[in-house]
This record gives structure tokens, sequence and C-alpha cells, in this order.
């Protein structure tokens, strides 16, 4: 996920992928809990995404698009 291509989407869409990726955090924790962790890269490159969304949110919500 780039943050070029989160630039181009709405602020809606981008609730949506911010969603998606909370979900996603939380679905990787249980798996670690339950002892199903498969990729423990996974955990970082979410929360990445996750700031990446965050940032282009506050931005657009700041008017510097």
């Amino acid at each position: 996920m780039k943050a070029k291509d989160l630039r181009a989407k709405s602020p809606k869409d981008l609730g949506e992928d911010l969603l998606k990726l909370r979900r996603e955090q939380f679905n990787l924790r249980m798996a670690r809990a339950t002892g199903q962790a498969a990729k423990p890269d996974q955990f970082a490159k979410v929360r990445r995404n996750i700031a990446r969304v965050k940032t282009v949110l506050a931005q657009a919500k700041a008017g510097k698009n």
C-alpha cells in the first residue's frame, strides 16, 4: 500500500481501508495468541499500513492534499 495510491482515494474509502486493516491486525493478534501465527512480518506491515492511512486521512482533513 503506497501513500500515493491512498491520496487518490476518498476519505470514506480510506475509512473503510482503515477498518479492514484494524480487523486484520486483530485477527493476527488472535492467531498469535492461539499459536497459529505463520508470518511474524505481517504484524509490522499491517501496523505501518494503518499509520499510512491515518496520515493521509489527517492530511486530507487539514486540506493538504
